[in-house]
């Protein structure tokens, strides 16, 4: 079976990857970059905590009025 190289990135990418980073945002700019990267993150997991319970409890009553509009 024939798997892309795409799918696998190597220590030569990663490097490559940092570098083309570094020489784009500087060294003073990718810590505010990762900071905000790991805000988003955080906000993502508080609201996938969030969510079930969100679920549970539907604002949306379009099931009670499909059942109304039968009657």
């Amino acid at each position: 079976m024939y798997t892309s190289g795409l799918l696998f990135i190597g220590t030569n990418e990663i490097i490559i990857i940092v570098v083309l980073a570094l020489l784009l945002f500087g060294g003073k700019k990718i810590p505010e970059l990762m900071r905000g990267l790991g805000r988003g993150v955080k906000e993502f997991k508080e609201g996938q905590k969030d969510g079930p319970e969100a679920e549970n409890n539907p604002s949306n009553t379009a099931n009670n009025d499909t059942v109304n509009n039968q009657r």
